[in-house]
């Protein structure tokens, strides 16, 4: 069935309602990421809990966004590029949805490390929490304007978080063993750094659907790495 011209003009601004949307939501998500780490630097109880209730919000945002997208696959059955912006959307509010879930993780780590004394480490975990942010805001950029050189230059760079999260991991490590009384904190430090790093892990996933969006292809090739040290859950 040949669609009229009316139709054609409502599918299309359906799919921009949904990127909208999407970008809406990594916006929220972003906001979280910096919140939680200024709620740990600047030792902000307040902020904590604001941040931690903000998730609720960003849940919501995917399970409506993820019923718009599937009723719009059932209805208009699209092909090509506006196939590939429904399934990115899908894609995308998972992963924002999973970032929202780290800010959070790491809001309530930030009420821990406020009870007590602060930690000179504080500082190594602002620089990777920020890292990590504008590693996240490059590739939500990239989405909104389709630039996959900028989605993959991030891409190419999360050994950078890596690398952070090894060195942090190894000074945090090396003052709990001299001192005892840091095991405590020290944990939640620990913590803290394995979240912002699987954030990182997530500004990746997106620099990836973003580049599928915009070409079509996955990316395939092969980029240095280093294994992050330890695997707190």
């Amino acid at each position: 069935m040949v669609q009229g011209p009316h139709i054609v003009k409502a599918f299309s601004e359906e799919l921009e309602q949904i990127a909208a949307q999407v970008a809406t939501m990594g916006g929220l998500a972003e906001s979280m990421i910096s919140d939680a780490i200024d709620a740990v630097v600047k030792r902000d109880n307040d902020l904590a809990a604001d941040v931690i209730a903000r998730d609720k919000q960003v849940d919501q945002m995917q399970h409506d966004l993820e019923k718009q997208v599937i009723k719009m696959l059932a209805l208009r059955q699209p092909m090509a590029s506006d196939l590939r912006v429904c399934i990115s959307a899908l894609k995308l509010v998972t992963d924002l949805e999973r970032v929202g879930d780290l800010a959070k993780n790491i809001a309530r780590r930030a009420r821990d490390l406020n009870a007590v004394e602060p930690l000179a480490l504080t500082k190594s975990v602002e620089r990777m929490g920020r890292l990590v942010q504008g590693h996240l805001h490059q590739v939500l950029d990239a989405y909104s304007t389709g630039e996959t050189d900028r989605a993959v230059g991030i891409w190419e760079r999360d050994d950078e978080v890596d690398e952070h999260y090894n060195a942090l991991f190894r000074e945090m490590l090396t003052a709990m063993a001299e001192d005892s009384q840091l095991i405590g904190p020290g944990a939640h430090v620990l913590f803290v750094a394995k979240n912002l790093e699987r954030i990182g892990d997530h500004a990746t996933n997106i620099a990836e659907v973003v580049h599928y969006l915009v070409t079509g292809r996955e990316l395939t090739a092969e980029r240095p790495r280093g294994a992050p040290l330890g695997q707190p859950e």
